[in-house]
């Protein structure tokens, strides 16, 4: 049988489901086995949401980069995943790295990089345009850049095409010869891509290498996207080994200039990287990689054949040069009505509830004499507490009360002066919050040892003036 045999690897993944190991999530998007990363081709086609994603089917460590590919009208319902691309040639023998979608011509066309090392181990980075085929795979097309430009290392991959007055350009991850970080753009032009050059920035030495760009635009304000590499850590912000971030401002194609405010992270969890975002009818969709690299032992679901979740889709708004990110709202469909249970309490310190399988907790405190308040999910013996100090105003999320996977803390700043509002979506493993009505968010995993459905306990320094909110039971992903 050939390395990659579409047909058998799709009947495996056919075979493999629904899930049945109690780690496993239901409305998260994961495969029965292997490795999965970065969000890549999204795009909307025919009246569906299409997304590719990064994935080894062969084992949990990151080779033998694939694509993946599963359709949704939704966001619930979602086709059987299935093998879209994988290396076959000298360009891309050494995986089909990230990439973007676009409809062209009636067409869903992705444009991706290309890696292949000769072998010294000497890295070549081409990008190539393929085009999806209604069998499911995707035809490879033209490369259009062979190799990276003078001045730059092989590190150069990640292309995402944007348009501009009607012009089709692409930014593209790279690293200079200096091995710091930067995005170059092209344009296309009538006998080809043409290097326009760096898109100039303030930050000039920040990081090792810049993945994943993205050009945004909302509304007069454009907003790039990156995945800066080599960062330091501060006290409340770049905790993790790579981070995912933004800059909000102005961008002169003319001058390849940005004008624009500082770098701030999307995501303040544990575990999230490599988001992708595209637009469809004027909102901003993203899907981000809940996993993180260079961590592989924070991660045990590897030892029972598969790691690393996507996010759900979240629709990003700009407001005073600052990302807010909330869950799609075709998130909602999930809640099993009935299931509802509401939280309302006064001049209390103390509220729990229990927790189904999957679950979305809908929060709102307001925090009167209190000047912490804990949130505490506990897996009998085990927890994750989300703790927030009212005077430092900082929340910290701390894992060190698990078992297995990674532990650690995440601490940010978060202004909450009368009122805290937390949306939770916690499923087996994956977690994500958002706070303060989407102003931050955070994504993690944890990985209980014990087979035991979570309870939530929120408890206070002094009495909280009243906490009021819902609770859900969340229903799985569908697959057809």
């Amino acid at each position: 049988m050939e390395k990659f045999d579409k047909q058998a690897i799709d009947e495996k993944v056919r075979g493999a489901m629904p899930f049945e190991h109690r780690w496993h999530n239901r409305f998260h998007l994961e495969m029965p086995f292997g490795l999965i990363n970065d969000p890549n081709g999204l795009a909307y086609y025919n009246g569906e949401y299409h997304i590719f994603y990064q994935w080894n089917p062969l084992g949990c460590v990151h080779k033998n980069k694939c694509w993946a590919h599963v359709r949704t009208r939704d966001f619930v319902t979602y086709s059987m995943p299935e093998l879209a691309l994988w290396p076959t040639d000298v360009h891309d023998k050494d995986g089909c790295y990230s990439g973007c979608g676009l409809v062209e011509n009636g067409q869903l066309r992705v444009l991706y990089t290309c890696n292949s090392k000769d072998e010294q181990g000497v890295r070549t980075a081409a990008q190539r345009f393929g085009t999806w085929m209604e069998n499911g795979s995707v035809r490879k097309d033209a490369i259009i850049v062979p190799g990276n430009p003078e001045g730059f290392t092989a590190h150069f991959r990640d292309p995402n095409i944007f348009y501009h007055h009607g012009v089709r350009y692409f930014v593209l991850g790279a690293q200079r010869e200096n091995e710091t970080g930067t995005v170059l753009v092209y344009r296309e032009e009538a006998d080809g891509w043409k290097l326009l050059g760096e898109l100039k920035t303030e930050y000039s030495d920040f990081g090792y290498m810049w993945e994943c760009p993205g050009l945004l635009k909302f509304g007069s304000h454009d907003v790039l996207l990156f995945c800066p590499q080599g960062l330091e850590a501060q006290e409340y912000q770049y905790q993790n080994v790579y981070q995912s971030g933004y800059i909000a401002g102005h961008v002169s194609l003319d001058s390849m200039e940005m004008i624009h405010g500082k770098f701030q992270e999307l995501d303040r969890g544990f575990d999230f990287y490599a988001p992708q975002v595209f637009q469809h009818e004027g909102r901003q969709i993203l899907l981000g990689w809940m996993g993180m690299p260079d961590r592989d032992d924070d991660y045990p679901s590897a030892e029972k054949g598969w790691v690393f979740s996507l996010t759900m889709p979240r629709v990003l708004t700009l407001r005073q040069g600052h990302i807010f990110s909330r869950p799609a709202k075709e998130m909602q469909e999930l809640r099993i009505q009935e299931s509802a249970v509401d939280i309302e309490a006064q001049e209390t310190d103390c509220v729990r509830a229990d927790l189904a399988g999957g679950a979305e907790v809908l929060l709102h405190v307001t925090l009167g004499k209190a000047q912490t308040v804990d949130l505490t999910l506990g897996y009998g013996m085990e927890k994750t507490v989300l703790h927030y100090d009212r005077k430092q105003q900082v929340m910290t999320i701390d894992r060190t009360g698990m078992n297995l996977g990674g532990k650690g803390k995440r601490r940010f700043k978060l202004y909450a002066d009368q009122t805290l509002s937390i949306q939770l979506f916690i499923d087996r493993t994956a977690i994500e919050a958002f706070f303060q009505n989407g102003e931050e968010a955070a994504s993690f995993f944890v990985f209980p040892e014990k087979n035991i459905l979570p309870e939530l306990v929120v408890t206070s320094d002094a009495a909280m003036e009243e906490i009021s909110g819902r609770v859900w039971e969340l229903a799985a992903f569908r697959f057809r």
